[in-house]
């Protein structure tokens, strides 16, 4: 017998069966990691595919720092020093930095969330200012994508001399990896072209994208960084106790791609098979179901067809409050979902996304059970899950649907971890 704690200390530990036990899954923990400032340091002197960001810029350069939200861990305030200060030797003055939060389509941060996010120095000292993806006065045109779908980012982009990006590298879902061009789309873009990158990536399997830094969506996201104007990033690899093991620099696709190299060593986890039971925490996509469902996109790839999909997530601010259409009209297949689309009963393709590749997981490909104290139970059954009070609970739920002989993999940081099963081998013989 097996006991299995999560992230979450109110989450009591179960018990599993050795029997039942397939595989605990976790990104990886590395020993004694070098200071943030020492490796941002590093990686400045190092860049990737890029002059050294003095380079860029002089003393009457106006720059726009993106930097993401709260909803990522990136410890942007140990970050931005060492910008700031190759900013400074190069003549850039404070007056002409301009720090702008990528928010995407999340919700606005409270100051106190930007003094977390920032350090309260950076917040006193620099003009600091919110994305808003749905005013409509914050956004320009620069072209359009493959479709014609018109891209429209944040207006102070075509205001500046020099854009530099701040962010994390880890696995997603819609984009490959987080981090690099998602900085502009979708950080500062307005909803057609977010909703064209994302309904976009509906039509592929999460096998297909998650972990997979050459793919459609991403050569996409990186034409629409480069038409705003995106020209350096500085984006962080942190391990599974969220400390920055890797500091990447330089050309927002060269050392992006170095960054995700880094990435899939911490986050990639083998599993020996498809599991029939896969439970999954969240964490750290907690802020809303609208981010915990980064424990199913990881479930996808580790839950078997027909199997069950327990997540756990505590959700303090609910379904999602930006997205109202999820509630409202709750999880389908991915062919139901088109349906919806085609007969205009959704207009919004972001939230069409969502909904789509949520269902993929606990509608086309498995069954869902919820244990959330966020979100009630009722509204859990009206989206498509089963809710379940606790995990115990939960996993007797999903031994009753699956069986007693069930295969379980539990997924440990569920909102990053990157299920990669084991490729079998094959044996030849010849007769002698």
């Amino acid at each position: 017998m097996m006991q299995i704690t999560l992230s979450y200390p109110n989450v009591p530990p179960v018990d599993i069966p050795d029997a039942n036990l397939l595989a605990t899954l976790e990104p990886r923990e590395i020993g004694s990691p070098r200071p943030v400032e020492n490796l941002a340091e590093e990686a400045l002197d190092h860049p990737i595919g890029a002059e050294a960001l003095e380079k860029f810029v002089g003393p009457s350069s106006k720059v726009l720092v993106l930097v993401d939200d709260i909803t990522r861990q990136t410890p942007a305030h140990a970050l931005l020093p060492s910008v700031f200060r190759r900013l400074s030797q190069a003549g850039v003055t404070r007056q002409n930095i301009t720090i702008l939060i990528a928010a995407g389509t999340h919700s606005h941060m409270t100051k106190s969330e930007l003094e977390v996010k920032l350090g309260a120095k950076t917040l006193e000292e620099f003009a600091v200012h919110l994305h808003y993806w749905k005013d409509e006065s914050h956004l320009r045109h620069i072209g359009a994508a493959s479709d014609g779908t018109p891209i429209r980012v944040n207006r102070m982009l075509g205001e500046v001399d020099f854009v530099i990006g701040i962010g994390q590298i880890v696995p997603h879902r819609v984009m490959g990896f987080t981090g690099g061009s998602t900085i502009v789309q979708p950080g500062v873009s307005g909803p057609e072209i977010t909703g064209h990158t994302h309904w976009l990536s509906t039509q592929y399997p999460g096998s297909e994208i998650m972990g997979i830094v050459d793919n459609p969506v991403r050569r996409e996201v990186q034409e629409i960084a480069r038409l705003a104007g995106l020209r350096y990033i500085v984006n962080v690899v942190m391990d599974r106790k969220e400390r920055v093991i890797h500091v990447v620099a330089g050309h927002p696709v060269e050392a992006h791609r170095r960054g995700s190299q880094h990435s899939l060593e911490i986050f990639g986890a083998s599993l020996p098979e498809l599991a029939d039971i896969v439970v999954a925490e969240s964490y750290p996509a907690d802020y809303d179901l609208w981010q915990a469902s980064k424990g199913l996109y990881s479930s996808e790839l580790a839950v078997k067809p027909g199997g069950v999909v327990i997540l756990i997530t505590p959700c303090p601010h609910g379904v999602s409050i930006e997205h109202p259409e999820v509630e409202k009209l709750g999880y389908h297949t991915v062919e139901e979902v088109k349906q919806m689309v085609a007969s205009r009963k959704i207009t919004d393709l972001i939230g069409a996304a969502h909904l789509a590749h949520v269902g993929r997981v606990i509608c086309d490909r498995a069954r869902g059970i919820m244990v959330s104290s966020g979100i009630a139970p009722d509204t859990q059954k009206s989206i498509g899950f089963r809710p379940a009070r606790t995990l115990a609970d939960g996993l007797e739920m999903a031994f009753s649907m699956a069986g007693r002989d069930a295969k379980v993999a539990v997924l440990r940081q569920g909102g990053h971890v990157l299920p990669r099963v084991a490729a079998k081998r094959t044996t030849t013989s010849s007769a002698p």
